[in-house]
């Protein structure tokens, strides 16, 4: 996951292990929000590292699921976040081909998931981050 938005904050803090991947400047943020591990993209390529992932979470659009592919488990998902027509075609390709899968992450809101987001914020479980003014 690439930290660069709320989405991405989030799953910091609500994920069981997780590892970041943001700029330099924001390592020790992505370490404050919970993140297991934190890898900096300026000197580190994720995809490179022989590490693997259940799910690759593209909050800002900047890899792609070719790049990610070798990177996932068996069953791995590659979610994206913010996507155009190239990753909504991978979505679909990938819906009848092979066991990992591109996800764009479109979600009708729910009242119920709103009450249970209220009750996280109000348990002093998630935290609001601003990055810039």
């Amino acid at each position: 996951m690439r930290q660069q938005s709320h989405q991405g904050t989030l799953c910091c803090e609500v994920s069981h292990y997780l590892t970041g991947v943001c700029s330099t400047a924001k390592l020790e943020l992505v370490r404050s929000l919970g993140a297991d591990q934190v890898i900096d993209y300026t000197k580190e390529d994720f995809t490179k590292n022989s590490q693997i992932y259940d799910v690759i979470f593209d909050t800002a659009r900047v890899t792609s699921f070719s790049r990610c592919k070798s990177s996932l488990n068996e069953n791995g998902r590659y979610l994206l976040a913010v996507f155009g027509m190239r990753e909504f075609t991978q979505m679909l390709w990938t819906s009848i081909t092979g066991s990992k899968k591109a996800i764009c992450a479109l979600a009708p809101i729910k009242k119920e998931d709103l009450v249970s987001l209220t009750e996280l914020i109000e348990a002093g479980k998630i935290k609001a981050v601003i990055d810039r003014r």
